[in-house]
């Protein structure tokens, strides 16, 4: 007479399941939630891009009568951070470290230099110029040289990313390296350059037109 087997199902303590949550919780959120950042799952899925864009139009077309006489280049470090007033930076918070690399042109606005502003003498071998001072132009950010060190978020702000992309945090720091780039360049000697630039440009060129004497200055 055969014995009839038994099957013993076990089942997991409560305190066991508790452990297994928690380390799986953890697992998600180290792994950064999001599916795209996983190595090899793009292969996975044979995910392809597909540039669907349409042809660039010509809106407006402007002249441009200024000399870009000097241009500077700029390096900083941008910490930004933002907390949550009652939540602790683990659940709810982001610190983002970035380098932003970019440059500022300086220019004299040839454009708006008069008649009034420039004299010659009769025998044509003097000229005085009296032109506006050097501008500094927009601060351009290079992408190529502009890179993110660090990215800390809380686990809302990580469970967030798992459902849309937010590109706020990315255009935040560079809105604030442009700002910071800006406001050394306002510091720097770069209008001054651009203005001693200027002035060896105009005598060469006028001398090369038989202009023996040539005063350049600049004015408000």
């Amino acid at each position: 007479m055969t014995t009839p087997i038994r099957r013993v199902s076990k089942r997991m303590p409560g305190w066991a399941k508790a452990v297994s949550a928690v380390v799986l919780v953890l697992v998600v959120f180290f792994a950064g939630i999001r599916l795209s950042v996983l190595p090899g799952l793009k292969d996975l899925f044979g995910t392809e891009t597909h540039d669907r864009s349409g042809p660039a139009l010509l809106q407006s077309i402007q002249d441009i009568s200024r000399y870009d006489a000097a241009s500077g280049n700029f390096q900083v470090v941008v910490d930004l951070e933002k907390d949550t007033k009652y939540l602790p930076d683990a659940i709810r918070g982001s610190r983002t470290l970035y380098v932003g690399a970019g440059s500022v042109d300086a220019y004299v606005d040839l454009g708006k230099v008069g008649k009034n502003d420039v004299t010659v003498n009769d025998d044509r071998t003097s000229a005085a110029l009296q032109l506006p001072h050097a501008q500094l132009g927009k601060a351009a950010l290079d992408a190529d040289r502009s890179y993110a060190v660090s990215k800390q978020r809380g686990l809302l702000d990580r469970l967030g990313d798992l459902f849309s992309d937010n590109p706020n945090s990315e255009q935040a720091v560079q809105k604030l390296a442009v700002r910071h780039i800006t406001d050394a360049a306002k510091e720097s000697e770069l209008t001054k350059r651009a203005e001693t630039n200027t002035t060896t440009m105009l005598k060469g060129l006028l001398g090369s037109l038989g202009f023996k004497e040539v005063k350049v200055s600049y004015g408000t």
